[in-house]
């Protein structure tokens, strides 16, 4: 099964790293199998550091802000309990792992991980479809090097209306800021 959610990870040089990413989960959330593409930011540091915490959580503006490139201010953190990393304070679920592999032969990396502690701040609520959309569309602005521009435009036209018809302001921010993002980089990828 595949759970979307946030990874962060910390560099060489100290920094957090904040990033969306969906892990193949095995089990009950004991591995985690990450695949990061490369380069990125998430991929050096989890090569180098072998540690990082994936987080599950219902903040589709800071899933967007991280896809976007938007996230100038890092949300609030605090130490991991087990790895060197650090937890969002707002998350629902988080999943601190050890990066036991680094499979690099292709693109997108496949790194298996063992959960090593987990906790949980509060329930997930669950997403709306307007919540689910941004989601979907931050997938979606992940692989435009990947998939068909027709075949986003057509995705991107079945979302809409489940944002205009059931989204509030941050879901509304959230998904124009996805569609900007891939406008701007179609621009470049021409």
């Amino acid at each position: 099964m595949i759970v979307e959610g946030l990874v962060t990870s910390i560099g060489l040089d100290g920094r957090l790293n904040v990033a969306p990413m969906g892990p193949i989960v095995e089990g009950d959330f004991e591995q985690l199998v990450l695949r990061p593409f490369q380069p990125s930011t998430t991929f050096s540091n989890l090569s180098s550091q072998r540690c990082g915490v994936f987080h599950v959580t219902d903040d589709v503006d800071v899933i967007s802000r991280a896809i976007t490139g938007t996230l100038t201010e890092l949300p609030a953190t605090e130490s991991a309990r087990v790895v060197a990393g650090q937890v969002l304070v707002d998350c629902c679920r988080w999943y601190e792992f050890e990066v036991e592999d680094v499979e690099a032969s292709e693109a997108r990396s496949r790194m298996p991980s063992r959960v090593v502690h987990r906790g949980e701040r509060r329930g997930f609520l669950g997403f709306n479809r307007a919540r689910h959309a941004v989601l979907e569309a931050a997938i979606l602005a992940t692989r435009l090097h990947l998939l068909p521009a027709e075949e986003i435009d057509q995705a991107l036209r079945f979302l809409a209306p489940s944002v205009t018809k059931t989204g509030g302001p941050v879901e509304r921010d959230a998904w124009e800021r996805i569609l900007e993002f891939i406008q701007r980089r179609r621009g470049l990828l021409s």
